[in-house]
């Protein structure tokens, strides 16, 4: 078996070269500059020289002094004049030519403005105002001084390279409106670029998923600047997965690759900064050919590997199916990939026909919290409060410890801040950065955490050392602070909210909340949900607020106003409480129902007539009737030695649903 001759410009010409190390071919490659191949990155078993050869004669010369039989062009696209000159070659000698084509991407966006050549883009930009962000290399920088006023207005991002400081410079980039890197560049590196130079357009190449272009895109669509695209040269050639099964066939390989088989993704738990790994995610990190991460994981392990900077499950998988090439990924998650982790939704998401997942733990911020400060958590309730919504009041009032996620300092302060409002005895311990320099862990009260600065990943343990553990519902009707708004007494109360059937997260209405008793009692079970106490009277909605924070359940959000108008934007219910409807029931009961068509409702009547427009509005709306029951209470009192019965006013209870 003779040499394999490659031009690599590209990640897929590096992954095929090692590819075929791998399989034992003879590999020789060719890259345009030592920068090159130091990008390269590739191992002593592959011959790699720098220089195009000097054009097709010299690339003649080249493979017939070796003898090579076969040459694979996968330099850049844009490469236009290296791949004419590689044909050439092979034409002369007979070597077999295989151009291997870069995946194509999405181009179509009203945002995105196409043309031809970068001289085309600079004749679109010359009437136009706002600070330009060229990224199509040091090669045609000279045509960016036709822009008026372009040392002040264009930004040229280069290789850093002395050759392209050098001719960036000649023409007069230098300083602050010259950017010195390797890409590609992350979304957010991209982003960050456009808004310090404040740009509104990027131009940009083709370069294809694996050479950033999408991470472009999306970066200008944030940013708010057009994209203004030099179309890729429309080439021919073959795709990764289709020069592979060429190879291995021409040259009797063995690749590991089969386009119809399973292809790999690990997804793992990475732990505390990269230093929670099992010796398993560890083995499978090491034979990944991709690793895909926010950019701070990646950072830590994937030294020499191809890398995908991006932790949206939608935008993995669509990368993934879109580069065939790469049979075994790893992505990877911070924590533990079971607790409140991106794993979940990319789990669901994943096509198992296509892909063979494989899962790895790692070490949770939870666990490394309590392990610092010596503490058992079996016991430990465990929530997040990072991006979103989470009632760490409610939850530490009837649970002795609760871990929650949280983000930056103000999230750490704006917690505080709430336990100190709703009078919380609490003890508080905060971590921040695991497994980083700036690890920290700070024991305190809320006031004392307040006083403390904090870093950008953060997570807390709150403890109570006397937590509530009896039934919240039935609270006595003289705990409640009360004015002359009426109020559902304790016995009715306890009942409806029964008859409710609330689930731990259940988002309520209660439609005329008076006081807010049963608000209260809704809010104190539904303690991961939403209660909203709507109310037109201004005396009984302050009432509301008042005995709010009595109870400590911020997760009661007072509405003020008269329903339906009220509940017009608020989220869908998945219950409503009607204690008072101002007349409005059928209004009411149809906004409920367009919300949310399989809504459990329960309506309390003290009149005949309510009851009356109650029954009405259930076979109007056909709502399922569960059942209708009239409750009687009488409460004994005092007088003397005597115990006297004294009756309230019966109340009839509807319970309905939606079909």
């Amino acid at each position: 078996m003779t040499g394999i001759f490659i031009f690599s410009g590209t990640s897929e010409g590096r992954t095929l070269s090692k590819m075929l190390a791998a399989a034992g071919a003879d590999v020789h490659v060719r890259v345009a500059t030592e920068y090159g191949a130091e990008v390269m990155g590739f191992d002593d078993d592959i011959d790699v020289k720098v220089g195009s050869c000097g054009g097709a004669e010299g690339i003649a010369n080249v493979i017939r002094e070796n003898g090579y039989d076969i040459v694979v062009d996968a330099t850049h696209p844009y490469a236009l004049n290296i791949t004419e000159h590689i044909k050439q070659a092979c034409e002369a000698t007979g070597a077999f030519y295989i151009r291997l084509k870069r995946e194509d991407s999405d181009t179509d966006s009203d945002r995105i403005v196409k043309v031809s050549t970068v001289q085309e883009a600079i004749d679109y930009l010359k009437d136009k105002d706002g600070n330009i962000l060229a990224s199509t290399g040091s090669k045609d920088i000279a045509l960016y001084t036709q822009i008026p006023n372009y040392k002040e207005r264009v930004t040229a991002r280069v290789l850093s390279t002395m050759e392209s400081v050098q001719k960036c410079a000649e023409y007069g980039f230098s300083g602050k409106n010259l950017i010195c890197a390797q890409g590609p560049f992350s979304e957010d590196t991209n982003y960050a670029t456009l808004k310090q130079i404040d740009a509104k357009y990027i131009v940009t190449k083709d370069s294809g998923t694996a050479g950033g272009y999408e991470d472009k895109v999306r970066a200008a669509m944030r940013a708010g600047a057009t994209v203004i695209l030099i179309e890729r040269p429309k080439e021919e050639g073959l795709s990764f997965g289709e020069v592979v099964k060429l190879l291995e066939d021409r040259l009797g390989l063995d690749m590991g690759v089969q386009e119809d088989s399973k292809r790999t993704v690990n997804i793992i738990g990475i732990g505390m900064g990269g230093n929670g790994l099992t010796l398993s995610a560890k083995q499978r990190i090491d034979e990944s050919d991709l690793i895909v991460g926010a950019k701070r994981m990646v950072e830590t392990v994937a030294m020499g590997k191809d890398i995908l900077e991006e932790y949206r499950s939608d935008e993995i998988i669509d990368y993934l199916d879109k580069n065939s090439r790469y049979r075994n990924v790893s992505v990877l998650m911070s924590g533990d990939i079971g607790f409140y982790s991106g794993a979940k939704k990319l789990l669901e998401k994943i096509d198992r026909s296509r892909y063979e997942v494989h899962t790895e733990p790692g070490i949770s911020s939870a666990v490394y919290l309590c392990s610092k400060i010596g503490m058992s958590w079996q016991d430990v309730y465990m929530t997040s409060a990072h991006g979103r919504e989470s009632n760490l009041v409610g939850l530490s009032r009837v649970h002795g410890k609760v871990f929650t996620l949280l983000s930056e300092q103000e999230s750490v302060h704006e917690m505080a801040r709430q336990f100190i409002e709703y009078g919380m005895d609490v003890k508080m311990t905060i971590g921040q950065d695991f497994g980083y320099e700036t690890e920290k862990v700070f024991t305190g009260t809320p006031e004392e955490v307040l006083e403390q600065e904090f870093g950008k990943l953060c997570v807390a343990l709150i403890q109570n050392e006397h937590p509530v553990r009896f039934n919240p519902i039935s609270i006595p009707d003289e705990e409640f602070t009360r004015g002359d708004a009426p109020m559902t007494k304790s016995e009715v109360r306890a009942l409806s909210v029964a008859k409710l059937k609330l689930s731990d997260d259940s988002v309520i209405y209660d439609i005329g909340a008076g006081t807010g008793s049963v608000s209260i009692e809704m809010a104190l079970v539904a303690v991961n949900g939403t209660v909203y106490a709507i109310e037109k009277e201004t005396e009984a909605a302050d009432l509301i607020e008042v005995n709010k924070l009595k109870f400590k359940t911020p997760n009661l959000q007072v509405v003020r106003g008269l329903a339906p108008e009220a509940m017009s934007d608020l989220p869908k219910p998945t219950h409503a409480f009607i204690g008072g409807s101002s007349g409005n029931l059928k209004d009411i009961i149809g906004c409920l129902l367009d919300k949310n068509p399989e809504i459990r409702i329960v309506i309390n009547s003290v009149t005949i007539e309510t009851l009356e427009e109650t029954t009405q509005v259930i076979n109007e709306f056909g709502l399922v009737e569960e059942e209708i029951s009239c409750i009687n209470v009488s409460k004994a009192r005092k007088l003397g030695r005597y115990h006297l019965m004294t009756a309230q006013n019966p109340v009839y209870i509807a319970v309905v649903r939606g079909r």
